[in-house]
């Protein structure tokens, strides 16, 4: 370790690096780019992404694996562990003009060897439906950009149905598509269907039924990323206001929200189990949401900039009981858990017993990576300790520091109404709860936070010195930019609720209110993950991290997909 502290060796690129469960290891000959190998100028370009499908043939190498890179669009026949990459022969390759593709995402309900459904979305805001195994483009949809004339941040179809898709743009808004409709020649008009703190859904009015068939309007800026929870039930939004906001798909209720500890959040994902949430972002910091109980519950801090990609490992997420049973390889248990299609398996049922009483020891771990702007691939533990604070702690805090230890963690239970960590009280409570579980939105304690600036503007100063890089005026300033940029892009919008939509957008939430109560806690009030490992592994920004049964798949900007093997599966 001690050969890292060098100079020179910091910015060496590495091409394995070890955990507990063994060596990963770089293989350089499954690495897939461009034909001709040459690293792509990246300045300006929208970042690289990496779609996989498995077919299912009969030769046992079903994966296919899609990849933008600048104008062009590549998929091939991805033989990960096994074999060498053939870049020569791509099963498709598509070169656009005038717009960049800029995300994309197969249906694994439809796809056969014979034929695949790939989205992909543009940076005019257009969305395409293609088959590159037929090499035919079915569908164009907001072909003349009436919808939405903004980029494409984010394309994912609905879990569990094989037309419904939903398309995020840097508007802000999303758009639920299916597939059999058209888009209309006008552009369309919306009737308000349901609204609340700072989102707001419409239905399409129209006589015949056209796409989009609901338009989300969501936060302020853009809409940057947005995950479905394994069972297909809840989408977790995160947006450039720096909020995660959760909500039931099907009945549009918000379920809850949570602050980034400054800038916007770019990336989210959910457990296998569904119980967590993970955020990155703005903020070089990975933030883990619990959904049952609507509250932060740990904070990682490792990258040294920006967090473009958050990914839970379903393989090595593990659980075990008193006859240890471990996850690392069992492929079934995990492998529809993966695609998100089915949450009732033994994983789940283990998981869920670690939760319920049972008087066996459980213990469960859930392991998750992220890669950033800062060419750094880390890996992250969330242990028991972590998880279940109000029990005994072990004292052994393994990768695991609490960055002020005078102040118990939120929800440790040995919360003195006195202490730093819980002087904001929630409203009707007179004693500070050890627990923040607020089901109802979390933006309750922020309504009555007015009264007690005195202690807020403390908070924040003891907030802000930890990170000395950023004063209180610049956040005002880049709030104020934000507000503009957006109350500008929503010019556009012309219909008949135009006004409530404006009143959605511009009730403001000003950061500093935001700190220090349940929405985003003070750096000293939760506890601060160290990763487990912390890697320089690419010369560009990091734009991919996939976990695969027997590898882990990262891709950086300048368009080079690499494969690492897992321990032992070289």
């Amino acid at each position: 370790m001690a050969a890292e502290g060098g100079g020179k060796e910091m910015n060496e690129i590495k091409t394995q690096f070890t955990t507990r469960e063994g060596l990963y290891k770089l293989l350089s000959h499954s690495e897939y780019s461009r034909p001709n190998r040459v690293p792509f100028n990246s300045q300006g370009s929208n970042p690289v992404r990496v779609s996989f499908v498995n077919v299912n043939d009969q030769s046992g190498n079903g994966d296919r694996l899609c990849f933008n890179v600048g104008r062009e669009l590549y998929f091939y026949i991805y033989k990960g562990v096994r074999k060498a990459a053939d870049l020569s022969k791509p099963i498709d390759k598509r070169i656009y003009k005038g717009t960049q593709p800029t995300c994309h995402d197969f249906n694994h309900l439809t796809a056969t060897a014979e034929s695949v459904s790939l989205l992909v979305g543009f940076s005019a805001g257009q969305v395409q439906l293609i088959d590159p195994i037929k090499k035919e483009t079915s569908k164009l949809f907001n072909e003349e950009r009436l919808i939405d004339k903004s980029r494409v941040t984010c394309v994912k179809w609905v879990p569990g149905s094989e037309s419904l898709f939903l398309v995020a743009h840097s508007s802000g808004n999303m758009y639920l598509y299916n597939v059999e409709h058209t888009c209309g020649t006008t552009a369309p008009h919306y009737q308000l269907l349901k609204q609340g703190e700072s989102f707001a859904v419409h239905t399409c009015k129209s006589k015949s039924t056209r796409n989009p068939l609901l338009k989300w309007t969501v936060g302020e800026g853009a809409l940057n990323e947005f995950a479905f929870s394994p069972d297909g039930k809840y989408l977790a939004c995160v947006s450039q206001d720096g909020f995660l906001r959760v909500f039931n798909f099907d009945s549009v209720e918000l379920h809850g929200t949570m602050k980034s500890y400054f800038g916007g959040l770019l990336c989210v994902c959910w457990s296998p189990d569904g119980k967590y949430i993970v955020t990155g972002g703005e903020d070089d910091l990975v933030t883990v949401w619990s959904f049952v109980d609507c509250r932060v519950i740990a904070r990682g801090h490792g990258h040294k900039s920006w967090v473009s990609v958050v990914a839970f490992d379903p393989y090595t997420t593990s659980v075990e009981e008193s006859d240890p049973m471990e996850f690392s390889g069992s492929d079934e248990d995990f492998q529809d858990l993966h695609f998100g299609r089915d949450r009732a398996n033994s994983t789940q049922s283990r998981l869920s017993k670690r939760n319920s009483t049972d008087s066996r020891p459980v213990s469960v771990t859930y392991r998750f990576g992220s890669v950033g702007q800062d060419t750094q691939l880390c890996l992250w533990d969330l242990t028991e300790d972590i998880l279940f604070p109000h029990q005994p702690l072990s004292r052994a805090r393994t990768h695991t520091n609490v960055m002020n230890a005078t102040s118990p963690p939120a929800g440790s239970g040995g919360a003195n109404p006195g202490s730093n960590g819980n002087s904001i009280t929630t409203p009707g409570n007179s004693v500070p709860p050890p627990l923040p579980r607020s089901n109802s939105l979390p933006h309750s304690a922020v309504s009555n936070a007015g009264s007690k600036s005195s202690v807020m503007d403390g908070a924040i100063a003891s907030g802000v010195s930890k990170f000395a890089t950023l004063s209180l005026h610049d956040r005002k300033e880049r709030h104020h930019e934000k507000d503009h940029k957006r109350n500008h892009s929503m010019g556009h919008i012309s219909s008949k609720s135009s006004d409530k939509l404006n009143l959605v957008t511009k009730t403001k939430t000003d950061p500093a209110k935001t700190l220090g109560t349940p929405l985003c806690p003070r750096m000293e009030d939760v506890p601060l993950l160290e990763p487990l490992i912390c890697k320089k592994i690419a010369h560009e920004r990091l734009t991919v991290l996939i976990f695969l049964e027997d590898c882990i798949v990262t891709a950086c900007q300048e368009g080079f997909i690499c494969t690492w093997a897992r321990p032992g599966k070289v």
